[in-house]
């Protein structure tokens, strides 16, 4: 049994599903992966689950694998979700302190959020994180904790970030179709950011691109928070699908010059560096568009961040520089997190990310922690309904 030092992050994507283990080492009070797993994924399209059991399976898969690496069994794991049903809204709430002295209190700062929550409309939808922006007391921002203030009037403005319910549901009932009981679910642009972002990075301003197979997430961050998180249905796959017909080839070739491997063949470099140009134009117009509706195109200073399977095409940094006019990177800027793990491919970023936030809370900011009584009681319920279904 995973017990004690162990955790485990499980990172469902479109195209695959990493497993990822973590030891922690207490005399040496250091984090060291002993076990991963990857498997295809199947029955998800652009983060959606359209086969519950198909996703099962690919979980049980990966988690075989690491279980194998592990000789231990896997039984709970903290998990991201992603999908073109995520997104980000900000609402605004006010209270009037409740103690005579006018003291902010803990409740109060917990009714003012409550209040703002109130704001939101959350048809078909499942708030996965609450996370304040900004307070404000008798009209007047500060830059503090509220609580031991003094005042009569307190405002918030916050960012929640929702996804579809029954999506969420789906996949809680999918890791319990595969025995593993889900002990968090984390929004995976804001968890991968978290670790290839430094403090200076998200204090500054900058905008993390996450291009997958089938998706474009960005989340923007600033004040070393979260201000907008949008996930878009284009992804690396439509590039390898328009050198397959610009070319007439198949897809598996496509994908190999897609990445600068050429393998045989009598292909025009010209020809294919336009038709992968062509398509990131269309992926940081919509970059760009996402930073004109919160006004900070071209005003972020720490620039583009790009990361996710799409990101290792050629030259993506000077196209990604030449469309947002801001600086770009690949990956994150500090690798020293990265290195010590000897993670190479960043398509595991999220895996590593959820497996450290489950073993070292000093990686995290203590927003990514607020939601966490809630939405365990979500899934405890979910659970089970799950598991009272499969009793006679």
């Amino acid at each position: 049994m995973l017990k004690g030092p162990y955790t485990c992050g499980i990172d469902v994507g479109t195209n695959y599903t990493k497993v990822m283990v973590i030891r922690y080492d207490k005399d040496k009070k250091e984090n060291s992966i002993v076990a991963t797993g990857i498997t295809e994924t199947k029955g998800i399209r652009q983060g959606y689950i359209v086969n519950t059991d198909h996703v099962a399976e690919s979980i049980k898969k990966a988690v075989d694998q690491a279980e194998k690496t592990l000789e231990s069994k896997i039984h709970k794991a903290y998990v991201s979700i992603g999908g073109i049903s995520l997104r980000s809204s900000v609402c605004s709430g006010s209270v009037i302190t409740t103690r005579a002295d006018q003291e902010i209190s803990s409740l109060d700062v917990e009714k003012v959020i409550s209040n703002s929550e109130d704001n939101l409309d959350v048809t078909n939808k499942k708030i996965i994180h609450t996370i304040p922006l900004g307070y404000k007391l008798d009209g007047k921002e500060i830059y503090v904790k509220p609580e031991g203030l003094k005042g009569q009037k307190l405002e918030v403005k916050t960012l929640f970030i929702t996804c579809l319910k029954q999506n969420l549901e789906d996949l809680i009932t999918a890791f319990g179709l595969a025995k593993v009981k889900v002990e968090d679910i984390v929004a995976s642009p804001l968890i991968t950011g978290n670790i290839l972002l430094n403090n200076k990075q998200k204090v500054a301003g900058c905008v993390l691109v996450d291009i997958g197979a089938e998706t474009l997430s960005t989340i923007v961050f600033e004040n070393n928070v979260p201000i907008f998180l949008f996930v878009h249905p284009i992804g690396s796959l439509d590039i390898t699908k328009d050198i397959a017909l610009g070319l007439k080839i198949s897809l598996e070739e496509a994908e190999t010059i897609k990445m600068g491997n050429v393998i045989g063949g009598d292909y025009s470099k010209k020809k294919v560096d336009e038709i992968i140009e062509a398509r990131l134009d269309d992926m940081f117009e919509i970059v760009d568009n996402d930073l004109k509706r919160i006004k900070r195109n071209e005003l972020l200073p720490a620039g583009i961040i790009l990361t996710g399977g799409g990101s290792g095409v050629n030259d993506i940094e000077n196209i990604a520089k030449a469309q947002l006019k801001l600086p770009a990177k690949v990956g994150p800027s500090d690798f020293s997190a990265i290195n010590k793990f000897k993670v190479r491919d960043n398509s595991w970023y999220t895996a590593l990310s959820l497996a450290l936030y489950a073993s070292d809370e000093d990686y995290y900011d203590s927003s990514l922690k607020n939601n966490i009584k809630e939405a365990r009681s979500f899934f405890k319920d979910i659970f089970s309904r799950f598991f009272s279904q499969l009793l006679p």
